[in-house]
């Protein structure tokens, strides 16, 4: 136990924070750093504007890929010997819906 509390004693401040080490300045501490987060973060929180295509590209292109993927797996299941162009069409159709969410992902950081 001695031995554990030496090798505790010995880390820096800011690892004994992170994983909730008991010091008396870690209120204080804490309290510092959330004051210092705050206004960064509101400054930020009214600029979402350029982000919501890449929500709704994101979304669309969820939704594309779970019809594509549900659609192939029915028709492998009504007919199995013609698994393999199944799979080549739901990979095209796949990476087709995807496309949408890159686009977005490009509209959302030129804006």
């Amino acid at each position: 136990m001695r031995r554990e509390r030496e090798r505790t004693e010995n880390f820096p401040v800011e690892t004994m924070l992170r994983v909730g080490g008991r010091n008396e300045n870690t209120k204080k501490r804490k309290e510092i750093i959330m004051l210092e987060t705050l206004p960064m973060l509101a400054a930020e929180a009214g600029n979402f504007g350029p982000f919501l295509p890449l929500a709704f590209a994101g979304l669309g292109a969820g939704v594309g890929v779970g019809i594509v993927g549900g659609k192939a797996a029915e028709a492998v299941g009504r007919n199995p010997s013609a698994f393999g162009s199944i799979l080549t069409m739901a990979i095209i159709g796949m990476a087709l819906a995807e496309a949408i969410a890159i686009y977005g992902l490009v509209i959302a950081f030129t804006k």
